[in-house]
């Protein structure tokens, strides 16, 4: 049995190839304008924030303090969202071009982890908590419509498809095929069938640019990965994964700037 559980790839060994495919996401994201970034860069980020969300569905899971892992989560976010926030409405901190990072996955995933409370309070017949739960991420942006704070309407990161998918990941864990069909054919839907789509009624398009073009869906790819999760935390380095996430945004950001303003 423990040779069994050895095989296969455990949970840092899944975020470490998410963090790496990650850095080659955000180089070609922050250093596009100078046209020497590889566009498979950004193809093959497409797969990191799937594996990143998988990994906090069963960091959630297997978490002795939700409330812990919740707030460190929301604070990292919030602190970003803030920042975000005084660059989208004072238009502080811009690069030369007006660009301005919109990288937000920690709003995302503080979202679904009230989503997840709330879910699994439903299943312990705790109604009133689960439904007042999920009712909360969906009407909080009506309540407040502009703020630093995490909203799936405006300062977050991911798309519909992304917290849908986080959704069905955590309410479909325990049956492993199942959660990883299910989650992959509703993102391809929403990635690529749905695009595909609204892109065919535009001129001059042709199927190719879902390759090179609409690649959002390259995503799905990940869950290949995820069926190699063996269910093992690995070695851990939490503290790395936290922090290395604003930490890299900030320092790539101010990277580009600087070359920016050599380069004009």
């Amino acid at each position: 049995m423990d040779k069994l559980t050895k095989k296969g790839l455990d949970g840092t060994q899944l975020k470490t190839i998410a963090l790496v495919l990650m850095v080659l996401d955000h180089i070609h994201y922050f250093f596009e304008f100078t046209g020497c970034i590889p566009t498979v860069f950004s193809m093959l980020g497409r797969l990191s924030a799937p594996l990143f969300l998988f990994c906090t569905v069963e960091g959630f899971a297997h978490t002795h303090d939700r409330k812990r892992y919740f707030i460190r989560i929301w604070a990292i976010g919030t602190a970003m969202a803030a920042l975000e926030f005084f660059m989208i409405y004072a238009k502080a901190f811009r690069r030369g071009d007006g660009f301005y990072p919109l990288n937000a996955i920690f709003q995302d995933l503080a979202l679904l982890c009230i989503v997840w409370q709330g879910i699994d309070w439903l299943r312990e017949k705790k109604l009133a908590k689960g439904i007042a739960a999920i009712a909360a991420v969906l009407c909080w942006p009506y309540v407040v419509i502009t703020s630093p704070l995490p909203l799936w309407t405006s300062i977050t990161d991911g798309s519909w498809s992304f917290l849908l998918g986080g959704v069905l990941l955590y309410a479909l864990r325990g049956r492993r095929k199942v959660q990883l069909t299910v989650w992959a054919l509703v993102i391809f839907l929403c990635d690529f069938v749905l695009p595909f789509g609204m892109a065919c009624r535009q001129d001059g398009f042709v199927w190719t640019q879902m390759f090179t073009d609409y690649y959002e869906w390259f995503g799905v790819a990940a869950v290949l990965l995820m069926l190699l999760y063996n269910g093992q935390r690995g070695s851990g380095h939490k503290q790395l994964f936290y922090w290395f996430y604003p930490a890299h945004v900030y320092l790539l950001y101010g990277a580009s700037c600087l070359l920016y303003n050599v380069l004009r």
